[in-house]
């Protein structure tokens, strides 16, 4: 997961300079899943063949639903909202995903609040905690944070397409909130398919077919499908084969080994070093209300994570529980031999 987040850091980037330079997100997001659709299926098709469960009508309804909720519809959103904001504000806004997933949970009754107890009120506190911070960084934007020396490096192309921060925070939050039911359908996909590997292939090419399809109808310029060899090929490489292969395939593992809330609590990290490389190495102009903001999300997001950590831990107690109360139905039987000296268990 650390990997992932350097993955996210390094991408926020990659995809601004090339935005920056004209190439249009939506087009971006469909060759970036044929992409990882290409290059996931050779290992799909080899390494799960024996354990790749067969492809119904219903389950691929069900892939259709999450691909359009983990890459046709969300990415399509968060990458345009990008030539409205800054990475660093995307990076800060990814941290509320884990208060979303908690609130859907509640709604959706897979989340059990206890309100009489320490960690039950936490999870409240964290997840009103961090929507402030999301209020305070769409409502609030402050003044500009004076960079110390000039930038080290810089992104090519027309750096004052930031041009509507509010259009650009609703696309950010809807993102996230689509973002949040993701990771909460794919932990019931796993069930019926567990097949990492398998299952980020079908997304990125029923994901590209859904981003083409809209991009069709938002984009009429055949010009906008051309890439060059330049940024937006490199741009495209990256987000498809690390972002939508390599990293999808890894939040999938996790998913499956730790659950949704353990992918969403390293977030931060991400948010950490966006905000470092875009202030100290690109120059990108930092506000006060993203700073704030964001402080509070991760403030907001420790306490939910904490609220959690005792869920964990009664889990962990109910099942001991249950182990100890089959082991008590079980009981051994006492025989006796005819000699009575002898003494053996049977079940």
């Amino acid at each position: 997961m650390v990997f992932v987040q350097i993955g996210y850091t390094l991408l926020y980037f990659i995809t601004e300079a090339s935005f920056n330079r004209g190439m249009n997100p939506h087009v971006y997001i469909t060759y970036r899943n044929i992409v990882a659709g290409l290059a996931m299926l050779p290992f799909a098709y080899f390494l799960e063949r024996k354990i790749r469960p067969k492809l119904t009508i219903a389950l691929f309804l069900e892939i259709f639903i999450l691909s359009l909720l983990g890459v046709g519809l969300t990415l399509n959103m968060y990458f345009a909202s990008l030539t409205y904001t800054s990475p660093t504000f995307l990076a800060s806004m990814v941290n509320t995903i884990a208060s979303l997933t908690f609130v859907i949970a509640i709604v959706l009754r897979l989340e059990v609040l206890d309100l009489r107890k320490t960690r039950g009120v936490a999870k409240v506190l964290g997840t009103l905690v961090s929507l402030a911070g999301v209020m305070t960084m769409t409502l609030y934007k402050g003044s500009i944070v004076r960079n110390l020396w000039d930038p080290l490096m810089h992104l090519n192309g027309n750096t004052t397409v930031h041009e509507n921060w509010l259009k650009g925070s609703i696309l950010t939050v809807s993102s996230c909130i689509t973002w949040s039911i993701w990771y909460i359908m794919q932990a019931f996909t796993l069930k019926r398919y567990p097949a990492q590997l398998s299952l980020t292939t079908w997304m990125s090419f029923v994901g590209a077919a859904q981003s083409f399809v809209f991009t069709v109808f938002v984009q009429h310029k055949p010009a906008a499908w051309t890439i060059g060899f330049n940024i937006d090929l490199w741009s495209t490489l990256y987000g498809g084969v690390v972002m939508s292969g390599l990293v999808i395939f890894i939040q999938l593992w996790c998913t499956e080994e730790k659950g949704p809330v353990f992918v969403t609590m390293f977030n931060p990290l991400s948010t950490i070093l966006v905000a470092v490389l875009a202030y100290f190495i690109f120059g990108e102009r930092l506000y006060m209300g993203s700073i704030l903001g964001g402080v509070v999300v991760i403030v907001g997001l420790y306490l939910l994570l904490w609220g959690k950590e005792g869920d964990q831990e009664q889990t962990e107690l109910k099942e001991q529980s249950s182990s100890r109360s089959e082991e008590q139905k079980d009981p051994k039987v006492l025989i006796f031999t005819s000699a009575g000296k002898d003494m053996k268990e049977e079940p």
